[in-house]
């Protein structure tokens, strides 16, 4: 199994196409304590400066990475807070309406993009945090607090994208089991697998166009909801294909994985980010090692059965035996 030390492993692929490093993305959902105590804990992790704030959330610019977003993760009160500054007239219903949220809808944290090689950064944040009160997934019954990974692809093509799809569709199961996903995230509608006939539509290609990846995508994942949501990328090579079939607004063009299965356990003391993206290299490593995959993708299809498919029991076992055998885990 992936350690649970807080130190970030090294994906294979570390730098982009042009030589610059990978940038990864993280957004982190709790609750437990203010948007002013977020805030402030982000600000002195990292040797931040308080900005703009509205009613709805609070920014701290860092000189090293940008700004870092501190937000209710409440569409209506972005909505009616935006523009309108704290203590600006037309602001002043709008606090104890934050106020109230804040009991009942989780704080999000979203990170900019940092450089792979300095992930480390983050693990302070975390702890200061925690110990202003911050709690995650475990504190609430409905909410389904969760980390989200955007993870920049080395290169946007369709050589590229392909075997990161069927290295992610090959583990999605067995990633659930390792991220040991908590019961209300696991029925909430927000990180919905890959369906089995999109799986199988996948591994029965020996290789893709940007063309075959949009349409096969676009026909069985028409949703932001999926734990390896591909949206925002798909959208970065062709925002108005995405757009035609899905109307969304939230849908943030970027060259980037959207990763929304782990956890956020924010209140345990060994928890870190770092664990959560050890698990995600996992899927790094595959994706490099196209006669693994192809061997993978060959059990997969040979395991499927008519009507029933494949037994996801069976095959979480095999891959994790599987995964082992070959020092990819």
């Amino acid at each position: 199994m992936p350690s649970n030390a807080a130190q970030f492993d090294m994906p294979p692929r570390p730098t982009r196409h042009d030589g610059n490093p990978r940038r990864v993305g993280f957004e982190l959902e709790f609750s437990g304590i203010s948007l002013d105590a977020a805030a402030e804990a982000v600000c002195v992790a990292l040797d931040g400066t308080r900005g703009a704030e509205t009613s709805a959330d609070r920014r701290v610019e860092t000189s090293a990475f940008g700004e870092f977003i501190i937000e209710i993760d409440w569409d209506f009160l972005k909505r009616r807070s935006s523009g309108i500054e704290r203590g600006e007239p037309g602001s002043e219903w709008l606090e104890p309406l934050s106020q109230a949220a804040a009991l009942l809808v989780p704080i999000e944290v979203v990170c900019p993009p940092i450089p792979v090689t300095q992930l480390s950064v983050l693990t302070p944040m975390v702890q200061s945090l925690r110990e202003a009160g911050a709690v995650g997934t475990e504190e609430s019954l409905i909410a389904a607090y969760g980390v989200h990974i955007n993870i920049e692809i080395p290169r946007l093509d369709a050589a590229t994208l392909f075997p990161y799809l069927r290295a992610f569709a090959l583990l999605q199961w067995w990633l659930v089991d390792v991220h040991a996903v908590d019961l209300a995230r696991r029925v909430s509608p927000y990180i919905d697998l890959y369906p089995a006939a999109y799986v199988k539509q996948l591994l029965s290609r020996s290789e893709c166009t940007m063309d075959d990846i949009f349409d096969d995508y676009l026909d069985h994942n028409p949703s932001r909801n999926r734990a390896l949501d591909l949206l925002p990328l798909l959208a970065e090579v062709d925002s108005e294909r995405v757009q035609a079939v899905v109307d969304d607004r939230k849908v943030n063009a970027r060259p980037a994985f959207h990763y929304r299965m782990p956890n956020c356990e924010i209140e345990r003391s060994d928890w870190s980010l770092a664990r959560s993206w050890n698990i995600w290299c996992i899927v790094e490593r595959l994706v490099e090692r196209e006669d693994d995959l192809d061997a993978l993708a060959a059990a997969y299809l040979a395991a499927d059965r008519p009507i029933l498919g494949v037994n996801r029991g069976e095959w979480v076992r095999f891959v994790d035996q599987w995964l082992k055998d070959r020092a990819l885990v």
